[in-house]
C-alpha cells in the first residue's frame, strides 16, 4: 500500500463543514489548488469545485480528490453526488494513508467511510 501525505479531507470527517487532510496549508504531494484545500478551508465551495474539476494532473479516481469533491457536494446540498464520491473512494483500487487536519493518519477508504457515515447521519437527522 502506498503511503502519502496529502491535503483535503479532515475536518469534513470531524464536522462535515470543513475539508480534510491538512498540514500547514495547501495540498501535500499535489499541485497547489489541485484538491481545492485552501478554498475548502475558506468556505469557498464554488472555487473548490472549480479547482477539483480542473485538476488535470489528478486522476479522476484519486481517493483524495473524490473525498474532497464529496465534501464540496455535501456543503452545496448535493447529498446524492456527495455519497457517490465517498462510495467511489471507498471502492477505489487505490488507497493510501491520509493525514487529517487533526494530525490523525487514516486509510483513504476509512476516511471515505467516515465521511459517508457523517453524511448519512446528518441526512437522517433532518
Amino acid at each position: 500500500m502506498k503511503t502519502a501525505k496529502i491535503v483535503g479531507i479532515a475536518a469534513g470527517l470531524m464536522l462535515m463543514g470543513t475539508p480534510a487532510l491538512a498540514q500547514d496549508s495547501g495540498e501535500i504531494g499535489y499541485a497547489k489548488g489541485a484538491l481545492g484545500y485552501d478554498a475548502l478551508m475558506a468556505g469557498q465551495n464554488d472555487v473548490a469545485l472549480q479547482q477539483l474539476e480542473a485538476a488535470e494532473k489528478v486522476d479522476a479516481n484519486d481517493p483524495a480528490r473524490l473525498i474532497n469533491l464529496g465534501q464540496v457536494y455535501a456543503r452545496m446540498g448535493r447529498t446524492g453526488d456527495a455519497a457517490r464520491m465517498f462510495m467511489a473512494a471507498m471502492k477505489s483500487d487505490t488507497n493510501f494513508d491520509l493525514v487529517l487536519a487533526n494530525g490523525t493518519v487514516v486509510d483513504s477508504r476509512d476516511a471515505a467511510d467516515r465521511a459517508l457515515q457523517k453524511l448519512n447521519s446528518q441526512y437522517a437527522g433532518r
